[in-house]
């Protein structure tokens, strides 16, 4: 009997954290953000460039890449717009590095459940409201996915608690 791609990746030993994001769908999410003239626009996971290539021309573009030897976790320069589809097994370490770098705009391709209330705290604490979702499927991943848009300074479009409701 076939096994579904969902059984494979809930049984893998070690995470996979390369998933090319189709073209397409980065350009979606590159056109939720609202530029402004002298914005400098961040990938910090370039991998094959579906964002990064994409990007608004006549900006200044920043990229990361650890297969190239530009690892994210050591960048420290000035951004405003962070978009990119980070590894997921590093969710909450690229949150942190991300609002460390202080960017108007921090923009992710995550699995749906992957945003979490805890998350969403993390962010508002740090100044970051969460004002734009795209809700998307890619083929071949499990599960719904999301574009999910920070914005500093931002109130979210959502509410939530963190009550275990009985």
């Amino acid at each position: 009997m076939k096994s579904s791609i969902s059984t494979k990746i809930k049984q893998r030993t070690t995470p996979n954290d390369v998933f090319i994001t189709p073209p397409k769908l980065a350009k979606v999410g590159i056109s939720m953000i609202d530029c402004k003239e002298s914005d400098i626009w961040f990938d910090p996971f370039k991998n094959d460039g579906s964002y990064y290539n994409q990007f608004p021309e006549n900006f200044p573009k920043k990229w990361c890449e650890i297969l190239e030897g530009k690892d994210f976790f050591d960048f420290d320069e000035p951004i405003d717009i962070i978009s990119s589809n980070p590894p997921y097994s590093m969710i909450d370490e690229v949150l942190s590095k991300s609002v460390e770098l202080k960017p108007r705009v921090i923009q992710y391709l995550l699995g749906i459940n992957n945003l979490t209330p805890k998350r969403l705290e993390f962010m508002e604490n740090n100044n970051y409201g969460l004002t734009k979702i795209h809700l998307c499927k890619v083929f071949k991943w499990y599960g719904m996915s999301c574009i999910f848009q920070f914005e500093k300074g931002q109130k979210s479009i959502i509410t939530y608690d963190r009550i275990v409701w009985k």
